[in-house]
């Protein structure tokens, strides 16, 4: 029991050092998340409107932003598409009432890293956060960079640099985060439930059709006519990396 308590002291005063930024023009919830991560062990801070975050996301280093869609003054949508165009890369969790798959596509292609719908329960934020920042810390930690290639196809690991045949291909966080699962273990079966807890996190508790819709994405952008087809469908199972037939 008392390694068991050790153990949990340690994972907490780890997190104290997790900075989490809490974007919502709701008070009382933004109090509630505030009360309810502090106990989890994180520093947190408040923004009530799209530009306050901003300015605060600019002013300080933070380990993660919680971010409501719906705020006063401009969307959390467009908070995600002005932090990534000026080059912002800290990992956006987005708060939603929304449930459509057209809009969490929106979200996710703006910047997103994930999203949950509300009302949603506290554990599940929680879940999502924890998630959220082990993938940050994995994704420091291997910052160095490798190179990935198959077919044409290099994608550096440190830059998140990505191109096919010296041409470079742009990539969203989701969609690049997807071809890095599948190019690991390129000529291999993944299952749908695999990949989605790699690229979604262990905690996803979406939709599994996002993944359909993020691979035809990714195909449009990385398979060009003339070229070998690259991402294979195993009907029933998931998806693989593999040098197929060109693409006409």
């Amino acid at each position: 029991m008392a390694g068991e308590a050790d153990t949990q002291q340690h994972q907490r005063n780890n997190s104290r050092q997790h900075q989490l930024l809490i974007v919502d023009d709701d008070p009382e919830l933004r109090r509630f998340l505030a009360g309810e991560l502090e106990a989890e062990g994180y520093a947190t801070s408040e923004a009530a409107n799209g530009q306050n975050a901003l300015v605060k996301i600019r002013e300080s280093p933070w380990d993660l932003v919680i971010l409501d869609w719906t705020l006063p003054d401009f969307s959390g949508v467009e908070v995600c598409r002005r932090l990534r165009s000026s080059g912002g890369t800290v990992p956006v969790l987005m708060l939603t009432a929304r449930d459509d798959v057209r809009e969490r596509v929106e979200a996710l292609d703006s910047g997103a890293d994930d999203f949950i719908t509300k009302p949603f329960s506290i554990e599940e934020l929680l879940a999502r956060v924890r998630a959220r920042l082990r993938r940050s810390g994995l994704n420091s930690a291997t910052a160095s960079g490798e190179t990935l290639s198959l077919a044409g196809l290099v994608v550096n690991t440190g830059s998140r640099e990505v191109s096919r045949n010296g041409a470079p291909i742009h990539l969203t966080v989701r969609e690049y985060d997807l071809l890095l699962c599948l190019l690991r273990e390129p000529n291999q079966v993944h299952a749908r439930e695999a990949i989605l807890k790699t690229v979604w996190g262990e905690n996803h508790f979406g939709d599994d059709n996002l993944l359909d819709v993020y691979i035809r994405y990714l195909r449009k952008k990385v398979e060009q006519p003339g070229q070998p087809t690259l991402i294979q469908t195993v009907r029933g199972v998931g998806f693989m990396l593999k040098e197929g037939a060109v693409r006409s």
